[in-house]
């Protein structure tokens, strides 16, 4: 026996099957290995992959999900997360010190920049050198019990113990059909299809003094009718300069009507329809600014209907500004609107099958 304390029969039994690489936020494959093992089982356990990667920011930092004879582990640190797939008799230990083992590789080998920004599925290929080199290493008992200090994973999983996420029943072959709601003790009930897909009619997460518990099972499928948060496409250098300059152009319109409060009080007849001309014309730029960064329903329409706003504000002041400042701020709104009609929420990320 290893001084590990696992036997040498039982290790030898159980092994990990692949693992990945993915970002948190939005499920966007980094990384991952490749897949030797083809069996049925394997190819049901993509799919809860799958799943669990579009539900990261959801879930807790460390999980582990058993579907059988396989099991899927995972920690999330840094907007990343580092999953595997290994047989059910592997060591939870183990598995999360291969986990964490990744993780460190990971962080030293990529910096936080490039991770955020990265567009295509699995941009980071490269580093399935290191997971395959880390697999054969974990599933090599000869060398674990010489090359690894399990002291530490293991105090840390007793005091902090992976959420357990099991499953009640697979959902249909097409995208778990069933919708359920889930009770999490303190924060209320949460729509399960909303939160995690991976429910086929409920499902239970029980650590320590917390858990979630199945308290609906019912077939409703219009339950999530309300649209989660569009992330738009990444910023581009003309984005960016539409931005700034509409900002400039609400600072000025800004200035010109603190200006004209004074101008006002100064002198009794001056007209007082030049300062809300001026104000208006503050809050569509900001508002443009705001469109180019959030995404809202209408928004082409709404930042068309800005644009008209700045339009007219700059037709009325048409007395108190050149034509070269007209020109400007008009070019300005007209380069946002079309900045915000480019600037789309992003798509579903391709299926590449690994």
């Amino acid at each position: 026996m290893p001084e590990d304390g696992f036997p040498l029969n039982q290790l030898a039994m159980s092994m990990i099957l692949s693992a990945s690489v993915v970002r948190v936020r939005d499920g966007l494959p980094l990384s991952a290995s490749t897949d030797c093992e083809q069996s049925t089982g394997v190819q049901e356990c993509r799919k809860y992959f799958k799943a669990l990667s579009r539900k990261l920011a959801q879930l807790p930092d460390r999980c582990t999900l058993k579907t059988g004879q396989y099991n899927i582990n995972f920690i999330s640190s840094l907007g990343v997360s580092y999953m595997m797939l290994c047989t059910e008799n592997y060591p939870s230990v183990l598995a999360f010190c291969f986990l964490d083992e990744l993780q460190k590789e990971f962080i030293t080998t990529y910096d936080m920049l490039r991770t955020n920004t990265a567009i295509r599925p699995y941009c980071f290929i490269e580093f399935d050198n290191v997971i395959q080199r880390t697999k054969q290493r974990y599933n090599n008992t000869r060398s674990l019990s010489t090359k690894i200090n399990l002291a530490d994973m293991q105090m840390e999983i007793k005091l902090r113990p992976p959420y357990q996420i099991s499953l009640s029943e697979f959902g249909s072959a097409n995208g778990f059909a069933h919708l359920s709601a889930v009770e999490f003790k303190g924060t209320g009930k949460i729509p399960a299809a909303c939160c995690n897909p991976l429910s086929g009619r409920g499902y239970s997460v029980t650590s320590g003094s917390q858990r979630w518990e199945q308290s609906v099972v019912t077939k409703i499928p219009n339950l999530c009718d309300v649209a989660p948060h569009q992330r738009l496409e990444p910023l581009t250098l003309p984005g960016i300069v539409s931005f700034i300059l509409s900002l400039l152009c609400g600072a000025l319109n800004l200035i010109r009507g603190f200006h004209a409060i004074e101008s006002l009080l100064q002198n009794e007849g001056e007209d007082f329809s030049y300062v809300i001309a001026f104000f208006l014309g503050t809050a569509a730029c900001l508002y443009q600014c705001y469109l180019f960064v959030h995404y809202t329903g209408w928004r082409n329409v709404k930042s068309f209907l800005s644009f008209g706003l700045i339009c007219l504000c700059n037709m009325y002041l048409y007395e108190l500004r050149n034509l070269w400042q007209l020109f400007f701020h008009v070019t300005v709104g007209a380069f946002s609107t079309l900045q915000i009609r480019l600037r789309q929420p992003q798509g579903k990320s391709p299926d590449y099958n690994v």
